[in-house]
């Protein structure tokens, strides 16, 4: 049974674009022997939170497929020594309706609570003083 699946890449951002397009193909054909590629999105550079391998940016792409645990598994193998992937995460792809790999909105009922939780922070504080 085939999976929905995303892959988020973090690329050396020394590496040329053709070799970062090698990797993303590489990856591809290795999905399609037995899955299907739904497609791929660039997320550019992107500043780190915390130095990897003594660099401070990554480029980011995201990879959707459907594929079997297997070929996931197998992919995830290939990706942790490919030179050039500094880090990669799979998950399962959730569908949602704000368009994949895109969050949603704030819901109403949360923003409320966390303006209530600090209205009543403030109150407790001024009571104190």
């Amino acid at each position: 049974m085939q999976n929905d699946y995303e892959i988020l890449l973090m690329l050396d951002p020394e590496l040329p674009e053709e070799r970062q397009n090698e990797i993303v193909a590489r990856a591809r054909q290795l999905v399609e022997r037995g899955g299907t590629w739904v497609r791929e999105e660039s997320w550019g550079r992107r500043k780190l939170a915390y130095e990897i391998q003594k660099k401070t940016d990554g480029v980011y792409r995201l990879l959707e497929f459907d594929a079997e645990p297997e070929t996931l598994d197998e992919l995830s193998r290939i990706l942790k020594i490919t030179d050039g992937v500094m880090r990669h995460i799979a998950v399962r792809r959730v569908h949602s309706v704000h368009g994949p790999g895109r969050p949603g909105p704030e819901s109403v009922e949360t923003a409320d609570r966390e303006r209530e939780y600090a209205a009543a922070t403030v109150d407790s504080q001024q009571e104190e003083e």
